[in-house]
Parts: structure tokens; sequence; C-alpha cells
């Protein structure tokens, strides 16, 4: 059975950040019902279009699984449809810049008036205080988060990730809120507003460093590639290069192909209990005793000579190869796996984490998948909606309208 079955979701919210939420609440059942201006739609409908005369990627991929309503706000009908449609509705999520819902007529205190029940959630830049006003994408998240202050090389800019933590890993943190908002609803008969902003969200993920930042007091940071090399160490947390987060050393390596292959590389950490292993599989048995290595403390001002020495052995394998010979003996090692080799990967096909859906307008694309499996509520995939494709379902079976009152609302010019 589907675990949101019967909850009613009316999602105002564009772009990446709140389509994330409402996605996975549709993966897990909920009936989401998409709020896009007519005509246009979601404005990441008509952006990076690589097929013409269809909805772009960047829509398809977070819109999975939802319901296409067209609603003009500023249309008299248009706002009883939408008085309506939050009395039936058990969650609003949102998010518009700030204000924009109570310029709208539907603020916090008249969704109350109008459905006590109801869970207000918004996407927000920054969560109160001297920036709340600002607008935020991606980027500025990771930036005012932390997360670009610490990415990176310590002789290089701040840097940016590919994994898009502000947007997506916000919506990740308000679903969660959502869920338990719902949960708390169930005890108390009660709604309330759930914010996640993007800056609080980034500085969550990147809480390690906020560690780091404090451990600083007590002296450097002996794990960061930085120490052995003898640099002093700043008042802030520094950018770390690809050393470890958890305290074991660990670096991304050269594998064999590297120089014809730009993702032919592994990851990997000298973990302390695995050191036995490692100098075996590299022929370093020497360091195995030798108190110039044997312990933590010992390679920590030689871990470039370690790192070297693992690197000649990588270089004679494929990143595939280190993984097999390692992975037996306990030595941690990743792939660094291409979005190619990724789309490509038959056992993520399997768990459905990557999906390839039909589409009526583009054909058959890949996505991702439900990234949380419940064992007794699977999540399939179903595609995007097109805009205003569910106009005439929604107004009927969910709000209840027919005959001529249905014709009025469609005459009014309220749905496009």
């Amino acid at each position: 059975m589907e675990a949101l079955k019967g909850i009613k979701v009316l999602d105002f919210t564009h772009v990446q950040s709140g389509p994330t939420c409402t996605q996975l609440l549709a993966w897990f059942g909920a009936d989401v019902i998409k709020v896009e201006r007519p005509g246009s739609g979601d404005p990441t409908r008509a952006q990076l279009v690589d097929v013409p005369e269809a909805d772009s990627l960047y829509f398809t991929m977070l819109n999975h699984n939802k319901r296409s309503l067209t609603l003009n706000t500023k249309n008299e009908t248009g706002k009883q449809v939408l008085e309506r449609l939050v009395a039936k509705c058990d969650v609003l999520v949102e998010n518009f810049a700030p204000g924009a819902m109570e310029r709208m007529g539907f603020g916090w205190e008249q969704i109350q008036k109008i459905n006590p029940r109801m869970i207000m959630a918004s996407v927000k830049g920054f969560g109160p205080g001297p920036y709340e006003d600002c607008k935020v994408y991606e980027n500025v998240a990771q930036c005012a988060g932390g997360a670009a202050s610490t990415t990176g090389f310590i002789d290089g800019p701040p840097t940016v990730t590919g994994a898009q933590i502000g947007d997506s890993g916000t919506g990740l943190h308000l679903a969660l809120g959502i869920v338990t908002a719902l949960f708390h609803r169930q005890n108390t008969g009660k709604g309330q507003r759930v914010l996640a902003a993007m800056q609080d969200s980034v500085i969550n993920l990147c809480r390690v460093k906020l560690r780091d930042q404090q451990r600083l007091a007590a002296g450097p940071l002996e794990e960061y590639s930085q120490h052995g090399e003898g640099i002093e160490f700043g008042d802030t947390t520094p950018r770390a290069g690809n050393d470890s987060g958890g305290g074991q050393p660990g670096r991304i390596l050269k594998c064999k192909g590297w120089d014809k292959d730009p993702n032919a590389y592994t990851y990997f950490i000298t973990q302390a209990a695995a050191w036995p292993n490692i100098c075996t599989a590299i022929g370093k048995t020497g360091w195995i005793e030798d108190p110039e290595y044997a312990t933590p403390k010992a390679r920590l001002t030689k871990l470039n000579e370690v790192f070297g020495a693992i690197e000649d052995w990588t270089m004679t394998k494929t990143k595939y190869e280190v993984m097999q010979i390692c992975n037996p003996l306990d030595i941690p090692v990743g792939p660094i796996l291409s979005m190619k080799e990724i789309s490509e990967e038959k056992s993520l096909r399997e768990t459905g984490t990557i999906v390839k859906v039909e589409h009526p307008e583009r054909g058959p694309y890949l996505t991702v998948g439900c990234p949380v499996k419940l064992s007794a509520s699977p999540a399939e995939v179903k595609r995007s909606p097109l805009l205003g494709e569910h106009n005439e379902e929604i107004l009927k079976n969910v709000l209840g309208y027919e005959g001529p009152e249905l014709q009025s609302i469609i005459d009014s010019g309220a749905i496009g």
C-alpha cells in the first residue's frame, strides 16, 4: 500500500527545491496537485529544452507522479477555486519569494481560517534575520551555508559541488518536516507551518566542517593533508581537497587509463584497521611493523609518501579491479563513477534508483527513482504531467464541480 495514500498536497512550487519535496511525497503515494500558471506553467518546462515542443528534462525529472492544474489566482473565480482546494487538501507547499502568498490572499492566517488542519510548508533562501528577503539559488545557498568555503584545494578558490545540496537537499529536509507535521496532526488534529531555509539545510549537511571549526581551538587538524605538509592553519576550517571528512586519511588516486579517461580514479581510505592489508596489497609489507609507518599518528607526516606508493599500485589496475581486490580485504575504496557509467549500471536499474520513463511528447528518458526504499510501500515512478493535463479531472473529482458550475469555471478563464 502507498504510505501516503489519501494525503492531498497542494503544490505551488517551481524549479527544484520545492518540486524535489513534493515529488518525494508523490512517490510515497500522496495526491500532489501541481498548481501552474496558465499558458506557461513551471518555468523549468521551457528551460534547457533538448527536444523541441516538449517539456524539458529539468521539469520532467522533478515532477513525476503529480497532476497538473492550471489556475489564474488573480482571477476572482480562480481565487474561489483555490479557496476550495485549500479547504480540501492536507498540505500546501510553496517556494515563492517572501510575501507572495500573502499578496495572493492566502497567507498562513487566512489558510488557518479556511482549514485549521492544513500544513503549510515553505522553502526560503534564508531563515529569519538580516537576509530573509534575499533571493537564493543553488550556488548562493552552497556559499552562504559554508560548503563552498570548505570545498576545493587549499591553494585555490572556494568551489561549489555538483550535488544540488542547496535545492534538492532543502527539498529532502522539507519533506521530512511535512511528514513529521502530518504525524503531529494525527495526534492533535491541528496543522502547522513548516519552514526549510536553504542556508540552514546546507549548514546541516556541512556539520563536520562546523565540528572542525571548533576543533581548531585545540590545535591543528592533524588528519588534514596540509598538516603533514607543514602548512599552517588559519582561524577557520580550510579547504581540504579530497581528504576524508571522517578522520581517516583518504584521497582520490589515479587508476589505469587515467591519462585518457577523466574518471579513471578511485577513492582510497587508509583506515587504521586495514593498514596491514593495505601494505600487503601494494607490496609494502615492511611498513606493517616499521614504527615510522605502523601507527596512524606516525603516518600523518608521511601521507604524501604513503598515498604516492598506493597510487603507484592503483595505476596498474582499473578502478573496478582496485575495488575487486580491496573490498574482500576490508579496505575502503570506491570508483569515481561518471554519469554515463551510472546511467548504464544494471544494478541501479534493478533497484529502481535509475528508471526509464515513457513520455508522450519527448519519448523515453532516464530519471532518478525514489532514493528511499520502503519494503511495504515501493515507489512507482510515473511520468510528469503535461501542462493543465488534469484540469477537469481535479475540478470534478477533488472539488466536486459538475454541470453548469464546472462549465462556468472553464468559461471564466480561471484555468486558462
